[in-house]
């Protein structure tokens, strides 16, 4: 019996950027909760602290020849992936082959993130449980599995159509085929080829994903017959878990000593996410609009996120002085926190899935400033299917700026988007209660593990 209960190691596998960070540390606390314990797998850089007053009693084992966050910049994000998955899997399988000999086997499941499928290599070797975790919206899964199948020569030579481009993807309603998250057609080859890797479950046999069914039950249903197997549509994470998720920048907590001066429902909160990058001229436009506005703002700006500047110290006195009379900079915010604030009445976000869900969970309607790949498909929802965004497209200039935080803020427009991210809200708190769709997912899941678990030591014991 004392054998049983020790075999309940979990081990997690990240892809070691914020966004993907989070949601799956969210996952190791929910799992510990469960009587599981959690092993961390993670690469040399962008690392969570053991020391972490959040994960009490998480094991952290590091991959060596992981890459640094850096080699973004340098290969494009679909190389670097690549890459990463290349020079991460024997390394891995050796490690893996370590913890087992420590642990005497006793692993009950390894969960990697979809983009780290070189994990595939080490549970087929060692023929242990695996369940594959995405951190981006079910919809965009999909929009993977769509485009999985597609040929990139014929797709190229089918988006000179206009009439092919606006067609509706099938049970994907309204995103158009021009709208599938392909990174532009100069990597369209490489891109496919990506979501083919990603699209393939290889051994595992469940899927995880950070979402919630009354948000996207239409491509859970498609994604569930696509894969043919359990999906497990689990999200709100960061509520269940009741943790923002580790931070890999100083979050700077002075605004919310700010917010509590400013009014209820009248701040612009804007944040681009960990990766974004800005023209100077974009940023130009976007201060000039939110001043003009005349509502109070306050805006993220990461080190390095606008190009050519060192962020907002190299920025024109004339802008900063602006800035600063109407508005709050900081480099990193405690964003849950900030979207829960009474003072914040909408944020401008550039729709990466985590700050959809915190957007949401918070009752807070959002203007969409999408960048890439799945912040595209994700503000098409926001404007057009929830009805609780504006999507801003083309050239971002300073009157189209602040006519959309006039419509979000102060126009009824933007009261009744406000009602209906308060409905959602709503029904996004009741999914993790008790009996709610993600508290019995969650449920699933676990009795999944201990199933596999169990199995798991049947097959080593024989």
């Amino acid at each position: 019996m004392e054998r049983m209960e020790s075999n309940r190691m979990i081990v997690l596998v990240p892809l070691t950027l914020q966004g993907h960070i989070s949601p799956m540390m969210q996952l190791g606390k929910v799992l510990k909760l469960k009587g599981f314990s959690i092993t961390v797998f993670q690469g040399q850089f962008n690392q969570v602290s053991p020391s972490s007053q959040h994960f009490p009693g998480f094991q952290f084992v590091t991959i060596p020849e992981s890459l640094p966050e850096s080699e973004i910049e340098t290969l494009g994000p679909i190389e670097f992936l690549f890459k990463l998955n290349k020079t991460s899997e024997a390394s891995f399988k050796d490690s893996i082959a370590q913890l087992l000999l420590q642990q005497g086997n006793d692993i009950a499941c390894i969960i990697y993130d979809e983009f780290m499928y070189f994990c595939g290599a080490a549970v087929e070797e060692f023929k242990l449980p695996s369940v594959i975790f995405s951190t981006t919206s079910a919809t965009h899964k999909v929009c993977y599995s769509v485009l999985s199948k597609l040929n990139a020569k014929k797709f190229l030579v089918d988006m000179e159509d206009p009439e092919l481009q606006n067609k509706v993807v099938e049970n994907l309603h309204p995103l158009r085929y021009k709208d599938l998250p392909t990174w532009g057609f100069e990597h369209l080859e490489r891109m496919l080829e990506l979501c083919r890797e990603v699209v393939n479950k290889r051994t595992a046999s469940a899927v995880i994903i950070n979402t919630v069914s009354c948000l996207e039950n239409l491509s859970l249903s498609r994604l569930q017959q696509d894969l043919g197997v359990p999906v497990y549509p689990s999200g709100p994470l960061h509520i269940t878990a009741s943790l923002a998720g580790p931070s890999l920048m100083e979050e700077d907590k002075s605004c919310i000593e700010w917010l509590n001066n400013q009014k209820p429902r009248s701040v612009i909160y804007i944040s681009l996410g960990s990766l974004a990058r800005m023209e100077t001229k974009e940023m130009l436009e976007m201060a000039w609009g939110l001043s003009n506005s005349n509502q109070p703002f306050l805006w993220v700006i990461r080190p390095g996120s606008i190009l050519g500047s060192d962020g907002i110290e190299s920025l024109p006195e004339e802008i900063s002085k602006m800035m600063s009379e109407r508005g709050y900079i900081v480099k990193w915010a405690p964003q849950i926190e900030v979207l829960g604030h009474p003072a914040v009445g909408g944020f401008w976000s550039h729709c990466g899935w985590n700050s959809i869900l915190e957007s949401i969970v918070e009752g807070v309607p959002m203007i969409c400033r999408p960048f890439s790949g799945e912040q595209k498909v994700n503000a098409i929802y926001i404007e057009s299917v929830w009805r609780i965004g504006i999507l801003l497209q083309g050239e971002v200039e300073r009157g189209g700026v602040e006519r959309a935080v006039k419509r979000l803020i102060m126009d009824d427009e933007g009261a009744g988007m406000r009602e209906k991210a308060i409905g959602l809200k709503e029904k996004l708190k009741a999914s993790v209660r008790s009996g709610g769709a993600s508290y019995n997912a969650l449920d699933e899941l676990v009795n999944y593990l201990e199933t596999e678990r169990k199995n798991a030591q049947l097959r080593s014991n024989s």
